[in-house]
């Protein structure tokens, strides 16, 4: 039998493994796999990347929508396989995965090597902090399930502390009344869409902490939330109308924006731009920036581009070998037509999984490769349960379209729905959907332990 590998579980890789499983699987054909299909990743569950900033801020409880690989692969038909890709033998067609050891340092899992015909690298990709001084010890990044959580569990604690502190005063010039200095403070460095996002969120946080008592702190102005974003404005990669009407938003929240400030330093409590402008900063989130991991640049010699992806041809095989395929965050792959390459986006992976779907099954059958085409359909921008952001484009409204309040918060929404119903289809999609709405009438909207 054929046999396809897929290293990466997110959005993207899952969805191609789960797809290949119920097309080549035994359950879709009476018993007998006609591939065998295997899924590797380094974590044992799954959970939608973009979700990361609601689950920093607490307004998802990650366990109740975490899947297990394992049951993944029993419904679908493919093998799951724990490890992280720490090399590849191209004459071989050979992958190794490092050992996966426990909490307590214990080995689970050895060292192993899989054999493939078709690799299908999807790994995603990690923050990139740009060699600023101090910004990997003493921010926390958004990668993992487990960063997003330390940070929750860091900012309920920071707001109990504070609310037994006297607040500081600072004085505004000649004749002015000092105003007070926020109890806690959060710098967000990075005016992207996680920043933004979980910027809004955490305001929302503030609240409903205050509401169930877990502080007495004023939400708005005892909690301060300081965005610092590089560029000219925040959401560069969007259009200027959405950058302006989010920055609007957030300004109605109480967001602070840095707009043109690049971070120099991170040090404990404080931000250091390289203006001279020191940011006091109880607690600091990274989200300036993303970049492939760095293994991809050890892989066997395949091509990777500065940031550190896999460069791939409109086909999604890489350069060097018409075996090993990329898709994701993790392939440079070209965009015609424009000047850069598809974005780094959630629907860039879900497209091109459903496209390797399809190439690949040519791949089985000897036929020429189709290549990939990139659309967009816009994009769009969560500010908590306040309101959402973003454009839409296409064919179905012939050009581009500013979209806001509560028409663009149930799109958003509606996209992790969609990625649910690739997983389980429509059926389940809908059962989980009612399930989730049940649970969050018996739970606080956010969790607080």
């Amino acid at each position: 039998m054929h046999r396809f590998i897929v290293v990466g579980g997110g959005a993207g890789g899952l969805e191609l493994a789960t797809r290949l499983g119920d097309r080549y699987g035994p359950r879709r054909n009476k018993g007998n796999a006609r591939a065998l299909v295997t899924l590797v990743d380094r974590y044992p569950t799954h959970i939608w990347k973009p979700l990361l900033h609601e689950v920093a801020a607490g307004s998802m409880d990650p366990f109740t929508q975490e899947l297990e690989y394992a049951a993944q692969a029993r419904w679908h038909g493919f093998e799951f396989q724990q490890g992280e890709l720490t090399g590849v033998d191209r004459t071989a067609k050979r992958i190794t995965l490092g050992p996966v050891i426990d909490d307590d340092g214990a080995e689970l899992l050895p060292e192993r090597e899989l054999e493939y015909d078709t690799l299908v690298i999807a790994i995603g990709s990690t923050t990139h902090f740009f060699g600023v001084q101090g910004a990997a010890e003493h921010s926390i990044a958004l990668d993992t399930v487990e960063q997003a959580e330390r940070f929750r569990k860091r900012l309920i604690a920071a707001c109990m502390r504070a609310e037994h502190q006297q607040p500081e005063a600072v004085e505004n010039g000649p004749g002015a009344s000092p105003e007070p200095e926020p109890r806690i403070q959060v710098a967000i460095v990075g005016g992207g869409a996680t920043g933004v996002e979980l910027s809004a969120e955490l305001r929302n946080t503030a609240q409903v902490l205050s509401a169930y008592g877990l502080h007495k702190l004023d939400p708005r102005y005892d909690i301060g939330i300081v965005l610092i974003e590089a560029g000219p404005r925040i959401l560069p990669a969007l259009q200027e109308r959405v950058s302006s009407a989010t920055s609007e938003l957030l300004s109605k929240l109480g967001v602070k924006q840095m707009i043109g400030e690049t971070v120099a330093e991170v040090a404990p409590g404080t931000v250091r731009t390289a203006s001279g402008k020191a940011v006091r900063a109880d607690l600091c989130v990274w989200a300036a920036g993303i970049k492939a991991p760095t293994v991809l640049g050890k892989l066997d010699g395949l091509s990777v581009t500065r940031l550190g992806q896999l460069s791939v041809r409109r086909t999604l095989q890489t350069e060097l070998d018409d075996n090993i395929f990329a898709l994701g965050d993790c392939a440079a792959c070209p965009w015609p037509g424009n000047e850069r390459n598809v974005p780094p986006r959630a629907q860039a992976a879900h497209q091109q999984a459903s496209f390797l779907l399809k190439a690949l099954a040519c791949r089985l059958e000897g036929k020429p490769l189709p290549e990939f085409t990139y659309r967009d359909f816009g994009s769009l921008v969560s500010l908590g349960h306040f309101s959402a952001v973003g454009n839409l484009m296409g064919g179905l409204i012939g050009g581009s379209m500013l979209v806001e309040g509560l028409f663009a918060r149930f799109m958003y929404m509606s996209l992790y729905r969609l990625h649910i119903a690739a997983l389980h289809g429509y059926p389940r999609m809908m059962l989980d959907t009612v399930a989730h709405w049940l649970r969050r009438t018996t739970l606080p909207r956010v969790k607080l332990h």
